[in-house]
């Protein structure tokens, strides 16, 4: 159960990154019946530290013993993160806390303690773009995913850049408290409340986003038709393009193919189905556009790494299958 959760403060952090961290766990939010978490700042580096912003410091009270009773131990980024050493005692804590199960989350450039740790090893993670060649060279071992917004290794949780370090943040809290405390929270910070961690970090729009945009208006026509079997060729007549222009635009719009897309939507799509109705994997399957069951259940494993059964019961509880 998430319960208690600490944020790991070092030299250099960027108060953004700590920020989300804090603004995810450490607000107190019961006024509208959602969990409070035990959280604290801990630092690995002395009581008061400074930030990559000058003139401002961070203190606190908590040291590194605090580490011990975290249900997550989340590590913001930081500046230089990528090029430091970080105390043998802070190391040494990520790497008792995940042997005995506890969860550790790291926010952009924060992976490299992770990384320094050994705890990426032979496992996949995520960082933002800009980090992520040199994240491959020091861990050789870990296998680096530069294009995705995070990764869910559990116990290891990584994430790319400042925004997808609150993806990664929802995504937990969705896991362990399922849909309603994470959109909950998600609605106080006035976020969206579930992006697909497998989503492009960044999207290359070298054309100008015209009046018509031609291509969000075929989007918005699939995602009112997840149902429905269609070609490039019929997407490209409503988007009155020629087929390989369409793709091409489509492309640059969404960084990924019509497919894969549509392909997105109908899991998401059926995740949702999944967490907040009782309907049977058949409909399910045919209101998803999956047409079969057993179509549903290949895709979604292939997507997600669980059966939908299994990701029902995840959210609704052993009695929901």
């Amino acid at each position: 159960m998430l319960r208690n959760v600490a944020a790991v403060l070092l030299g250099g952090v960027h108060p953004f990154e700590l920020g989300v961290v804090c603004e995810v766990f450490g607000i107190d939010r019961s006024d509208e019946g959602l969990p409070v978490y035990d959280f604290a700042v801990v630092s690995a580096e002395g009581p008061s530290l400074s930030t990559h912003v000058g003139g401002l410091t961070v203190s606190t009270p908590y040291g590194l013993d605090r580490l011990e009773e975290a249900d997550l131990i989340a590590v913001p980024a930081g500046a230089d993160y990528s090029r430091r050493e970080y105390p043998p005692e802070l190391l040494d804590a990520l790497r008792r806390a995940v042997d005995r199960g506890t969860r550790v989350l790291s926010v952009c450039s924060g992976v490299f303690v992770l990384g320094a740790a050994g705890l990426l090893d032979g496992r996949r993670c995520a960082v933002h773009w800009h980090h992520a060649d040199e994240l491959a060279r020091q861990f050789p071992r870990a296998t680096v995913e530069p294009d995705v917004l995070y990764v869910d290794e559990d116990p290891v949780i990584t994430s790319a850049g400042t925004a997808a370090g609150i993806d990664a943040c929802l995504h937990l809290v969705r896991k362990e408290q399922g849909p309603e405390v994470a959109n909950g929270i998600a609605r106080r910070m006035v976020v969206p409340p579930h992006r697909d961690g497998g989503q492009a970090q960044y999207i290359e729009r070298p054309l100008p986003r015209s009046s018509c945009d031609t291509v969000g208006e075929v989007l918005a026509w699939m995602e009112r038709n997840l149902d429905q079997e269609v070609t490039v060729e019929q997407l490209a007549a409503r988007a009155h393009l020629a087929p390989r222009t369409f793709a091409r635009r489509f492309q640059q719009e969404t960084g990924t193919t019509p497919y894969r897309w549509l392909l997105r939507q109908r899991v998401l799509f059926a995740q949702h189905l999944l967490e907040a109705t009782d309907e049977t994997m058949d409909t399910i399957a045919w209101r998803a556009g999956f047409g079969t069951a057993a179509a549903l259940r290949h895709q979604f494993v292939r997507a997600l790494g669980v059966t939908p059964n299994a990701y029902r019961r995840t959210f609704r509880g052993p009695q929901a299958a």
